[in-house]
């Protein structure tokens, strides 16, 4: 798959949280999954054992998240070796991608450390995540992105989700002009994807479709949490009929 230009794929990436979910992205005909957990906290680096079986049984692509915790993106020395480390794993796992972002305190791209994960992951393509939203000058940024060979940078146009952001992709992908893949995401839907085919010029969506399973205890200790999440017993998955509900509506559009 041509992941820039003018010859890109158009469909659906999937944010899977999950094997599982990575699985429904699969069945529901997502091209993509970029792999993650703690979805809550924005997506970090997901397990050994999700990308290992991810890979094994899934013939979907799958770009895992690289990225040691939440919060922001300007990382600790320390935190710079746990991502170098994990994308020793994801070339050992034959992955197909990557997906990562460093920041200065400025809030500029951190092109450096990202030169140095981009050559440790070749052959591996990466692409940038939504720490390109929190950039200090988005256009400036978007050029330091190309000149590092970034195959894709997922935003939002810097705003709480891509279709107030909406004008800004527009913008994004016109000066992109084929060099780079620029990728709406954070909030698309099907009551807004068809708006943002048509007010971005973009080809390739990003979301996590995700909806809540309902816990099968019987037995529920109330009085008892483990975490900060409000219900505890419930989690979130991908669900199969709301990724086929945006690839429908993408394909339809992008159908020749």
């Amino acid at each position: 798959m041509n992941s820039s230009g003018s010859n890109q794929l158009a469909g659906l990436e999937v944010c899977a949280n999950s094997y599982a979910s990575a699985l429904a992205a699969q069945n529901g005909g997502a091209i993509r999954v970029e792999l993650c957990d703690n979805l809550a906290e924005g997506g970090t680096t997901p397990s050994y054992a999700q990308i290992a079986l991810a890979k094994k049984n899934l013939t979907i692509q799958i770009w895992p998240i690289i990225r040691p915790r939440g919060g922001d993106f300007l990382y600790t020395d320390i935190e710079f070796e746990l991502m170098k480390e994990d994308i020793k794993i994801c070339k050992s796992l034959n992955c197909d991608g990557i997906v990562t972002g460093i920041l200065k305190d400025d809030g500029s791209i951190d092109t450096e450390r990202c030169a140095t994960l981009i050559e440790l992951a070749k052959p591996m393509s990466v692409a940038f995540h939504r720490a390109f939203d929190m950039s200090n000058d988005m256009d400036k940024a978007l050029e330091d992105l190309i000149a590092l060979n970034i195959k894709r940078v997922l935003t939002s146009g810097a705003a709480s989700s891509a279709i107030l952001g909406a004008e800004k992709l527009a913008d994004l992908v016109k000066k992109a002009n084929g060099r780079i893949s620029i990728m709406p995401g954070a909030g698309v839907n099907k009551a807004n994807i068809q708006e943002l085919i048509e007010k971005t010029g973009a080809k390739q969506f990003h979301a996590s479709a995700k909806e809540f399973v309902a816990s099968k205890m019987e037995y529920r200790n109330t009085g008892a949490k483990m975490g900060s999440i409000e219900d505890e017993y419930q989690y979130e998955l991908t669900s199969v009929e709301k990724v086929k509900a945006l690839t429908e509506i993408i394909d339809k559009h992008f159908v020749k």
